[in-house]
């Protein structure tokens, strides 16, 4: 059995790196009598993952952590147990348990939404850059992969965004194949608008899947 955990990272912890936030959950899990399961080997650790890393200085109110049990547990039970253990700037909304052979949130995620919040100078400017940018049917920029820096289409990686103030509502694509991080896109709407880079607060609001020709929250996906 796995289990699923629905958490989000509040603005007080929004510069706790992801290395911390997996010590976070560590020392959480073992303020619990939860029967989490444990690598083999000589330094044995839980085997568990994150659907997606968040970046530094983000907030969220949808992560997923992803924590594989060595025996069943009641739904109440595994909620009211990670909630004791982890502060309130680390919510734990929800819990989904799942069989083994329940897809790996890791892999399943194909895109999540933001909503970017922009201040100080350029910031009007990429607001008003969003319109033009949209009508592309291509726009090449400098995205970094694994094997380094290499022209990129974004455009496509933008699935949807919508301004409101100087808001970015933002769903974008978050595979191994193609992700467009929030910051990267801020940075080509500036240059497309001869502006400076404004601070661009991010906020997740969830992790999407695509299953059966349809956009499902990371969570609700069907085994």
């Amino acid at each position: 059995m796995r289990a699923l955990f629905l958490f989000g990272k509040r603005e007080r912890l929004r510069f706790v790196s992801h290395l911390d936030l997996q010590r976070f959950m560590h020392r959480a899990f073992n303020r619990t009598n939860l029967p989490i399961a444990f690598s083999q080997g000589f330094n044995p650790h839980p085997v568990m993952s994150f659907a997606s890393a968040l970046a530094m200085g983000w907030t969220s109110e949808y992560e997923i952590l992803d924590i594989k049990l060595a025996r069943d547990v009641a739904h109440d039970d595994a909620l009211n147990q990670m909630r004791a253990a982890l502060p309130p700037d680390l919510p734990v909304y929800d819990v989904r348990l799942v069989e083994d052979a329940h897809p790996k949130m890791m892999a399943s995620v194909a895109m999540a939404d933001y909503r970017i919040t922009l201040s100080g100078d350029g910031a009007q400017a990429v607001i008003d850059a969003v319109p033009a940018f949209l009508a592309e049917q291509s726009v090449i920029a400098l995205r970094k992969t694994k094997s380094g820096e290499k022209p990129t289409d974004i455009r496509p990686m933008a699935v949807s965004l919508q301004t409101d103030g100087c808001v970015l509502n933002a769903r974008l694509m978050l595979t191994e194949a193609a992700t467009l991080k929030p910051d990267l896109l801020i940075s080509v709407l500036a240059q497309r608008a001869g502006a400076s880079v404004p601070e661009a607060r991010v906020h997740r609001l969830k992790l999407l899947a695509e299953q059966n020709g349809q956009i499902v929250p990371l969570l609700d996906m069907k085994g």
